[in-house]
Parts: C-alpha cells; sequence; structure tokens
C-alpha cells in the first residue's frame, strides 16, 4: 500500500519505532510496557506487519523522531475508514496497534533469518583444550 492510492496521509496515526523499542525508556518515548516490547524494531518491520494486519501504511523514511533526531524514519498507518468502520476489527485503537505490532516483530520473518545465522556462527569448533584448572610454576 503506498501513500498515493489513500488520500490525505495526514490524518492518519503515526508510528514511531521508539514507541515499541524495549531498549528505551519512557522518558526517551517508549509508550508500551517493557515486558510487551520488542528489541530495536525498523520501519520496515512495522510496515510488514501493518500489512499483515490488512492496515494501508506509509514509511516515510525523511522523518525523525523529535526527541531523538537520529532515529530515521517513521510508520503511518489508517485505524478506520470514511464511513467509520475499522479495516480490522480486532484494532481499535493506537495502544492495540502498537501492542499487536510489538508482539509481531520479533517473529518477522528478516529476524528470524538473522537470528539463525549468529547462532550457526558461533556454534563452531572451539580453540580451547578441553583441560582446564589450575597453571602449575
Amino acid at each position: 500500500m503506498d501513500a498515493t492510492d489513500l488520500p490525505n496521509i495526514k490524518k492518519w496515526i503515526v508510528m514511531y519505532p521508539i514507541y515499541i523499542n524495549s531498549k528505551k525508556t519512557m522518558a526517551e518515548g517508549r509508550r508500551i510496557v517493557v515486558a510487551k516490547a520488542c528489541e530495536n524494531p525498523t520501519c520496515a518491520e512495522i510496515g510488514d506487519c501493518c500489512s499483515y494486519l490488512k492496515l494501508p501504511f506509509a514509511i516515510e523514511i525523511d522523518k525523525a523522531y523529535p526527541r531523538d533526531f537520529m532515529q530515521r524514519g517513521r510508520v503511518r498507518v489508517l485505524l478506520k475508514k470514511e464511513d467509520g468502520t475499522l479495516y480490522n476489527p480486532s484494532i481499535s485503537s493506537r495502544k492495540q496497534l502498537m501492542l499487536r505490532v510489538a508482539e509481531m516483530v520479533p517473529r518477522h520473518h528478516g529476524r528470524t533469518k538473522k537470528q539463525e545465522t549468529a547462532s550457526t556462527s558461533t556454534t563452531g569448533p572451539s580453540n580451547k583444550s578441553g583441560k582446564g584448572g589450575k597453571k602449575r610454576r
């Protein structure tokens, strides 16, 4: 879903990745509890989750979070149609959207591939000998 097919994206809900980042504090901008937040989400992952939930979204890469201008990107999401009905009946508010996306991001296909390659590279043979103990002089 692109920003061109649905007009007036300025009225859509704004969702910055910091809102659901478990590495950030409430003062830094996190909006949900740490237990339900995910680690370092990206705009692309949030966008993929919105498309899976069948919600219209637009990713704005050039925008930055005001409290941390080094964090680039945000996602605009539309929850309701013009007649007031919900696109996804299970998500009726901004908070529910954040919780659902934070729940889905760790299972994102891009993340699971990265974790598999990292775990296989660390399980290689080690250079230590099997002997451990006190060295003698």
